[in-house]
């Protein structure tokens, strides 16, 4: 599913336009996106949990010349499944 079909689905679950779906969408992209790079920890009872990991710097092996090469550290985001989500799915 991509983003034009989850807002088609969004709209007709909830009875509402395309329109306020796509921007009710959008915000929670946006405010989800603010608090994990202020480091905030986004928790949706019974779906998820969003938060921010850190990657320590490591060394890495390019495969197509075997050459060692340095990766930089950098903060990935976790995404932790819900038990709602994870009974419903199994």
């Amino acid at each position: 599913m991509n983003k034009a079909e989850l807002i088609e689905a969004m709209a007709s679950e909830s009875g509402l336009s395309k329109a306020d779906s796509k921007k009710a969408l959008d915000a929670f992209i946006n405010t989800t996106t603010d608090a994990l790079k202020k480091g905030d920890r986004l928790s949706l009872i019974g779906f998820g949990s969003f938060s921010i990991s850190e990657r320590a710097a490591r060394t890495g092996r390019n495969p197509q010349t075997g050459k060692e090469i340095q990766i930089a550290a950098k903060k990935v985001v976790k995404f932790k499944a819900g038990s709602e989500l994870a009974t419903t799915v199994n």
